[in-house]
């Protein structure tokens, strides 16, 4: 019996890992990539050329995407995982093989030097890829910040559900009645079908407070990338507002489809970029306006923050505890949590715990998708 390898061990395992970490993309996509599906390109796979991009393409196309609607976001996601661009359906499998940017980020080999002209290792930079996931985005290049643009963009963050108060017909649930007698009356008087009804979930609002002071900067662009992808996901159930000195509500502007244009429409309206922080008078001029009248009442709000405060302290912890009445969950995300050996000293920080459900980091795209499970379960 021959035996196997370690490189060859290794191999497989990189290819399993890349697979994993594509799929889990897709996902966040919004392609249901099934663990049978997953199972089945692994599979593909062991018959094909894992260096080859055409063949890894068209591996995953045919076994991960389960509808037609699967098509564009898998050539969206395929372009942003691999750094590269997805080969097009109607090309010939003797032209030219589709070529990775030369100048994406996390190059894991340039292959120059290789005289037969082999395509790129897409476990290598699929594997950087996931790297990146990981990565402090403060400390990212300008390559690193576009290539992680582009993953924002297959982001879609699940909303949180409530009970509705209000009963709706359904194939299953509690016997509905009237609409069985009016059915049995269209039938002759005899009931041949019963009706049910039962109550439907509906998207809870979730609000989102952006720190821009002067101390977010470096976390700026990605929180308002994430509040994009969140009002993109449910445009009527999701408001925006960024805080510093003072309040200003952007949700018209991250509405635009493209993100890069919401962002600058956003940037136009923002008095305060960059300026300083007062969390407890925003704060209170926030539940003021909007939340005492309805927009943070039964809504999960996510305070985008790292806590530092110019202004008194007890302002702040009476308008969080005020807050806390109203809503029915508070996340607050603070990206120097995912630093090692950090604790909560600021001033801000020690007066907002007590009212927080959810303390979460928001440094990294890993973080981010975290944070939309945590938003999820809330």
């Amino acid at each position: 019996m021959a035996e196997v390898s370690p490189a060859g061990v290794s191999g497989a395992r990189d290819v399993v890992a890349t697979v994993l970490g594509f799929a889990r993309t897709l996902r966040h996509a919004g392609v249901t990539a099934s663990p049978d599906r997953v199972e089945a390109m692994i599979e593909a796979l062991g018959s094909l050329d894992v260096l080859d991009p055409t063949d890894v393409y068209w591996a995953g196309r045919l076994t991960l995407c389960g509808s037609p609607d699967d098509l564009e976001r898998y050539d969206a996601a395929f372009a942003a995982y691999f750094a590269g661009e997805a080969p097009r359906p109607g090309r010939s499998r003797t032209t030219e093989p589709p070529r990775l940017s030369e100048s994406a980020p996390l190059d894991a080999g340039s292959g120059e030097g290789d005289d037969d002209g082999a395509a790129p290792d897409l476990a290598a930079r699929a594997s950087a890829d996931e790297v990146l996931r990981h990565r402090d985005v403060a400390g990212l290049t300008v390559a690193e910040r576009e290539h992680l643009r582009r993953l924002f963009r297959l982001l879609v963050p699940a909303t949180p559900m409530r009970p509705a108060r209000r009963r709706r017909p359904s194939p299953r649930g509690v016997v509905h009645p009237a609409r069985t007698v009016r059915r049995a009356l269209r039938d002759g008087g005899e009931v041949t079908r019963l009706m049910h009804r039962r109550r439907q979930p509906r998207p809870r609002r979730v609000v989102l407070l952006v720190d821009v002071s002067g101390s977010m900067s470096p976390y700026a662009d990605a929180l308002l990338r994430f509040a994009h992808a969140a009002v993109r996901a449910r445009p009527a159930a999701t408001e925006v507002f960024t805080i510093g000195t003072r309040l200003t509500r952007v949700t018209r502007e991250m509405r635009l489809r493209d993100p890069d244009k919401a962002l600058a429409a956003s940037g136009s309206a923002i008095p305060d970029w960059s300026g300083g922080t007062r969390l407890g008078e925003v704060l209170k001029a926030f539940l003021d306006r909007w939340g005492q009248r309805g927009t943070a009442r039964g809504a999960v709000v996510v305070v985008c923050s790292d806590g530092w405060e110019r202004g008194g302290t007890e302002l702040l912890a009476e308008q969080m505890a005020r807050l806390r009445r109203l809503a029915h969950a508070v996340v607050w995300v603070n990206p120097h949590k995912g630093r090692a050996g950090y604790e909560p000293l600021t001033g801000g920080m020690r007066a907002a715990l007590p009212s927080i459900d959810h303390f979460v980091s928001g440094h990294s795209m890993a973080a981010f998708e975290e944070l939309t499970g945590v938003i999820q379960r809330a």
